[in-house]
């Protein structure tokens, strides 16, 4: 039986290089070498492909792969435009498409979807780079809910990559002009509560979705928001499905589901939850969620090895599902 070859691609351009790569190499110690042949792929931070230690193009790749899994992360892996490259050569990939991938990516745009599907997310408003404080002002003069606190993250990027929460007009301004660096920038209502995270998975039959156990998410600092300083440090703790109630588990499986029908997403994805006295907010959704602890420990609760899921997901996409 010949071997299904799988180009499994890490690295990338964007600020998630090294969480892409340790993404990676669980995918290509975890394939199941009886049946595939796993091929190392390298892209790096200024856009070379690499196979084994040399220098390629996706050109070459392509004749080389039947599949690539796409363990990129962030900007140009997640955002479409790697995808439409894979596309542009012909190549099968995992994770969502174009469409599906720009739409997770956009903040705002996702925004839309989740509130078109029905789904109850905090209220927010775009400034563009170039934007001010007196630019924005009268928009945040309109909304009640848009008073400090309130958090300030890029429209674009990967889950929660450096938000910001501000509770006083200095700290908006200073956070205006650094969210700024990396495009238009996300001022959202501040909801009070605990962090969920819910990851689905696209089953087998057209149209059906697997959600897994929530993980709660516990900034070990009292009080601290879930932000991409305290993900890096190892500041926070991720308990799958800890301290909620078994209906709370159940809406938010529900949710997540909704959440990933409504950016068309595929094959997999995690989105992000807090869980209010007010009940459940959608916050955000990635497309190609770290695939560490969390998503191997919800798995396991649903008594599936990471093996048997990289295996289910080669099958969806060599399937053209």
């Amino acid at each position: 039986m010949q071997k299904i070859r799988v180009g499994v691609v890490r690295g990338g351009p964007s600020s998630e290089y090294a969480i892409s790569l340790k993404t990676g190499e669980n995918v290509l110690k975890n394939l199941d070498t009886g049946k595939y042949a796993p091929i190392d792929i390298l892209l790096t931070t200024r856009g070379d492909w690499y196979v084994r230690g040399v220098r390629t193009d996706l050109g070459t790749i392509a004749e080389h792969v039947d599949i690539v899994w796409n363990a990129l992360h962030g900007a140009y892996g997640e955002d479409g435009k790697v995808q439409r490259l894979f596309k542009s050569f012909g190549i099968l990939y995992t994770g969502s498409d174009v469409l599906g991938s720009a739409i997770g990516m956009h903040k705002g745009l996702a925004k839309e979807r989740f509130r078109e599907a029905g789904l109850r997310t905090p209220e927010g408003v775009i400034a563009t780079r170039t934007s001010n404080l007196d630019d924005i002002m009268p928009a945040l003069i309109k909304s009640p809910n848009l008073r400090p606190p309130i958090i300030v993250k890029p429209v674009f990027g990967g889950s929660s990559v450096a938000p910001r929460i501000v509770r006083n007009i200095p700290e908006l301004e200073e956070a205006i002009e650094l969210m700024g660096r990396y495009g238009d920038v996300l001022l959202e209502e501040y909801i009070a509560g605990k962090g969920a995270m819910v990851c689905v998975v696209d089953g087998s039959a057209m149209g059906e979705r697997i959600a897994l156990f929530p993980a709660e998410t516990i900034p070990y600092t009292t009080g601290a928001f879930y932000d991409s300083d305290i993900k890096r440090e190892g500041g926070s703790q991720i308990i799958c499905q800890s301290n909620f109630t078994t209906s709370a588990c159940d809406e938010l499986r529900s949710l997540a589901v909704k959440a990933h029908q409504a950016i068309g997403a595929r094959h997999y994805s995690q989105t992000n939850f807090i869980v209010s006295s007010n009940g459940i907010y959608v916050l955000e959704i990635n497309t190609l969620p770290r695939l560490d602890v969390l998503f191997s420990s919800a798995l396991e609760k649903g008594g599936v090895e990471f093996s048997e899921f990289l295996d289910h997901v080669i099958e969806l996409s060599l399937a053209g599902k």
